[in-house]
């Protein structure tokens, strides 16, 4: 089947879905409509990108974490990345063959976080217009989505989450704890570990009957249809993302205040900035730096000073094993012990392995072999 029928099949079931009554009695095949229509969008994205060469979709990674910066032309981003980052930094664009990306640097708590300004998104983006899939598919690979937009025009927001939702990024989402283990016999068996509140084993099955023919599925969240079909299509990217709004001097108090309102009933977490004006930045770092679930740890050698200026920069839930790693991996095969003070830790030098879990400002010594 070529391309064209294909989507051809896909307009169909839309219709078929859009035209279909939503009751009891038809929540297993709207599901499994569902489920199918996913599987033939994937199928068409697939073939249409294997069909394009010479794209650069990998980001040259650099610092320890890495945020995108998404928004309109004209909405402040090139002024923002000048207020945040090192000017050395920004030595120019990576090509990514059919887009440029501007990068920087931003130094914060002793953290490195490289910062890539996006070309605009536009509507269709996720189709392919104006360079979309190049975009989308870089912004894939972000530790931090960051939307700008200003006070005129927050459906600009809603804009750039349907394009990066229908690109297969899910933002604020956690993954959800489904594991489906295929088997050679006995047909779909559904183990719910938690009560379910938007579907019940026979709607499970339906969908899932789209992509196996003998599994063992076990659900330990609360899922949607659509967290299900995410599980199954396995492109599914979950990204945390937060909103600034750029150019509140440029508006009334009242309008600020009102579309603040909207966008905060969404859950969006919400700074307010002047990017030229450099007001509100210092609070966007913190938020920047937090939402990266990022955690400093002051290293301090056998019988020296802790050094304070240059700490570890780690993730939240990383533990000594992976401060080794990141040292130097010598640490892991020479390693006997360690010892912590700090949040992590029951009391001053606490004598800890490999798995402890470190937390933000601990104070750690590596003890090795000779």
């Amino acid at each position: 089947m070529d391309t064209s029928q294909i989507e051809k099949q896909i307009k169909d079931i839309e219709d078929e879905i859009f035209n279909t009554q939503k009751n009891k009695a038809t929540e297993r095949h709207i599901g499994k409509l569902k489920a199918k229509l996913a599987r033939l969008r994937d199928e068409v994205e697939k073939r249409k990108s294997s069909g394009v060469k010479g794209k650069g979709f990998a980001i040259k990674k650099s610092g320890d974490a890495t945020v995108g910066l998404i928004g309109f032309p004209s909405i402040g981003k090139s002024t923002l990345m000048n207020k945040l980052t090192d000017a050395d930094s920004r030595v120019g664009s990576y090509d990514f063959t059919t887009i440029n990306v501007i990068p920087g640097i931003m130094n914060h708590n002793g953290a490195k976080i490289q910062l890539l300004d996006f070309p605009g998104l536009i509507s269709g983006a996720s189709e392919g217009k104006g360079r979309g899939r190049e975009i989308l598919s870089a912004i894939r690979n972000v530790d931090l989505v960051l939307f700008m937009i200003d006070a005129q025009h927050e459906t600009h927001l809603d804009l750039m989450t349907l394009e990066l939702h229908k690109a297969g990024l899910r933002l604020n989402q956690r993954k959800p704890d489904v594991v489906v283990k295929r088997t050679g016999q006995g047909g779909i068996k559904v183990t719910a570990a938690t009560k379910l509140t938007f579907l019940n084993k026979e709607l499970i099955k339906s969908i899932a009957s789209e992509y196996v023919v003998n599994a063992n599925i076990i659900i330990r969240d609360d899922i949607t249809e659509d967290q299900l079909i995410d599980v199954f299509i396995q492109n599914t990217v979950y990204v945390p993302a937060i909103v600034i709004i750029n150019k509140i001097d440029l508006v009334s108090k009242e309008l600020l205040i009102k579309q603040i309102n909207k966008i905060k009933k969404k859950s969006w977490i919400l700074i307010e900035i002047s990017a030229l004006k450099a007001r509100g930045l210092n609070k966007l770092r913190d938020v920047i730096f937090s939402e990266l679930k990022l955690i400093r740890v002051y290293m301090k050698p056998v019988g020296k000073q802790v050094d304070y200026n240059e700490p570890l920069i780690l993730r939240q839930g990383n533990t000594i094993e992976d401060a080794c790693k990141k040292l130097h991996r010598e640490f892991i095969n020479k390693f006997r012990y360690a010892t912590v003070t700090g949040l992590s830790a029951k009391h001053d030098s606490q004598k800890v392995g490999l798995d402890h879990i470190l937390k933000d400002k601990d104070v750690l010594t590596i003890v090795t072999t000779r």
